[in-house]
Order: structure tokens, then C-alpha cells, then sequence
């Protein structure tokens, strides 16, 4: 039994790195990584102008384009930047507020007269009081103050090419327990109401592109819901140079619009009692024509006058010419 050759036993060890810090150093490199580049855009923004700040800043408060400071309503010259439409709405604004105030019976409605200018354009709200100050209470007719004072922006409206979007909105008080009608409906037709007297004081009727009802749902003030400050009209005059595209726009399209074609001056003269001369293309002499050849008309697919064209703005292109 002695005499037997013990086994060899053989235990092989696998190499490698342990579980616990295997792929660890990826995450805290990705880690330094994302700070560094942090650190760098801070020490960018310290160092970078007061408008720059500015322009990045309001581009976090507002990412869709709207702020004041990036909103479309900017028109630039290739040098400096200006507010050309803010300028007419501004204008816009004091004619009405002196208008306003120049009537004795819309003077003691001022406070619940608010025009604003916004990145949209030039929005006025009409804002109702406790008793019903526009409108009849829990209807759509307009009262006399009401009619008085639509009838005075249709007067400055109708002159301007803007287009005008009418706003309806009620408080959350229910209108009725009719589920058939409820503030949806009212909201809607208060603003229909002031569409159709609008119009019929001589705005546009291509004027007015939208008339929207939002019941309760864009309160003034969101903390009380049954504020009566909450139940209003308003009219937005939109942003636009002359009242049909940007200003951006515009500059667009007439970058990209093809200039006049220049007339293009022709070797043929007339004379009296002779057919006119074909006309010359470069590089080779004009063939003898004759009167019969002269009179016919070409045949459909036949190359006129626009062949020599096309040979004239070859022969100016550069490069090796035949």
C-alpha cells in the first residue's frame, strides 16, 4: 500500500481584479470629469460680459425663446439691437391710457382697465368688479360702460395691421347647476360678444384670428379663486412689424427671393424689308440665313435666343476655355 503514487493535486488560482473596486474608478473618473467641465463653465460665466450673464440667465428662466431678453420681437441691423415693435406698442399703450382718461365716464373705470406689454404683444384686460362692471352679471351682454369703451379700442385697433386674439375668463364661482352651460360656455360667448362689437365699430374682420374661452382655468389671482378680479376680457394686438410677418421673417424672405434677370442685350437689328440675323453664339460664325429659314418657326424642343444666353454665361465661367 506504501508502494502507491500519492495523486497530484493541482489548484490553480484565477487571477483578476475583486468585485469590490472592479469598475468603481470608471464612475468616480466620469464623476471628475463632469466637475471640471463645470468648474470651467462657471469660470466662464465670471469672466464673460454683463449681457452674456443676461442672455444666459434668461434663457434658464424661460428655455422656449419668450423672455424679454431673447424673444422674437428683437430686430437687429448687423450692429446693434433694438425693440422696434416694443417702440409702436409703447405708443400704442399712452394713446390709449389718454384716451381713456379723457372720458369722464371711463376715467372712474381706469383700475380695472390694465394694458401691458408683453413678448406676445400689446394685451388689455377689461377686469371685472363685485356688481359687474362689463358685463351683466352671469351674462354675456355687455353693459353700457362696456360697449362705451370696446367701441373706443375698436376706433385704435381697426387702424392698425396687427392681428387681434380675444380671451374670455370667469372666476371659479359655478355659473348655474344647468350642466348644459357652465363657465366654459359663458367665458366664451363674453368674448364672442366683444369680438362682434369690435367688429361692428369697424374692426377687420380678418382681423380677429382667435376668440378663446378659458373659464377658471388662467386665474389673476391664483390664491383666491373666486376673486371677481378674475372674470375678464382680454384683447391681445400681437407683435409684428407691419401687421403680417416678423421683421426676421421678412428679412428672410427677401435674402432668399431672386432679383430681378437683367435683359439681356441682343446683336439683332431690324431693318426694313429683311428678315432678322440668327443670333451669334461664341466660337463659331453665324451661318447665311435664309429668307424662307427666317420666316418658318421653330419646331417644338428647337434651342431660340436662350441658347445664346446659356453660351454667354459659359463662356464667362472660369477655366479652360474652347
Amino acid at each position: 500500500m506504501s508502494g502507491k503514487a500519492q495523486p497530484i493535486i493541482v489548484i490553480k488560482k484565477k487571477g483578476g481584479h475583486g468585485g469590490h473596486h472592479g469598475g468603481a474608478w470608471k464612475v468616480a473618473y466620469a464623476d471628475f470629469v463632469t466637475a471640471m467641465m463645470s468648474l470651467f463653465i462657471v469660470l466662464w460665466l465670471m469672466g464673460s460680459s454683463e449681457k452674456v450673464k443676461k442672455a444666459v440667465a434668461g434663457y434658464f428662466n424661460d428655455p422656449k425663446g419668450t423672455a424679454n431678453l431673447l424673444g422674437t420681437n428683437m430686430a437687429s441691423d448687423g450692429m446693434t439691437t433694438t425693440t422696434k415693435v416694443d417702440d409702436k406698442m409703447r405708443k400704442l399703450k399712452e394713446k390709449l391710457e389718454e384716451e381713456i382718461k379723457a372720458k369722464k365716464e371711463l376715467e372712474k373705470l381706469s383700475k380695472q382697465i390694465e394694458i401691458t406689454i408683453t413678448p406676445e404683444g400689446l394685451r388689455i384686460e377689461l377686469i371685472e368688479g363685485k356688481n359687474g362692471t362689463f358685463y351683466q352679471s352671469g351674462s354675456a351682454k355687455l353693459s353700457d360702460s362696456g360697449q362705451e369703451l370696446l367701441a373706443l379700442l375698436a376706433g385704435e385697433l381697426k387702424t392698425l395691421p396687427n392681428e387681434l386674439l380675444i380671451e374670455g375668463h370667469t372666476d371659479a364661482t359655478q355659473y348655474s347647476t344647468d350642466a348644459n352651460y357652465s363657465n366654459w360656455e359663458l367665458s366664451a360667448d363674453r368674448a364672442n360678444s366683444a369680438r362682434r362689437l369690435l367688429q361692428e365699430s369697424g374692426v377687420r374682420s380678418d382681423q380677429v384670428t382667435q376668440v378663446r374661452g378659458y373659464a377658471d382655468m388662467m386665474l389673476r389671482v391664483k390664491n383666491n379663486p373666486y376673486d371677481p378680479s378674475n372674470r375678464r376680457i382680454s384683447i391681445l394686438v400681437k407683435n409684428g412689424a407691419d401687421g403680417s410677418a416678423p421683421a426676421s421673417v421678412k428679412g428672410a424672405e427677401a435674402v432668399n427671393a431672386p432679383g430681378p434677370v437683367p435683359p439681356v442685350k441682343s446683336n439683332e437689328t431690324k431693318t426694313e424689308g429683311k428678315p432678322p440675323a440668327a443670333p451669334q453664339t461664341t466660337g463659331a460664325p453665324a451661318a447665311p440665313v435664309s429668307p424662307a429659314q427666317a420666316s418658318a418657326k421653330p419646331a417644338a424642343g428647337t434651342p431660340t435666343a436662350s441658347a445664346g444666353l446659356m453660351d454667354r454665361l459659359k463662356g464667362m465661367l472660369p477655366g479652360k476655355k474652347k
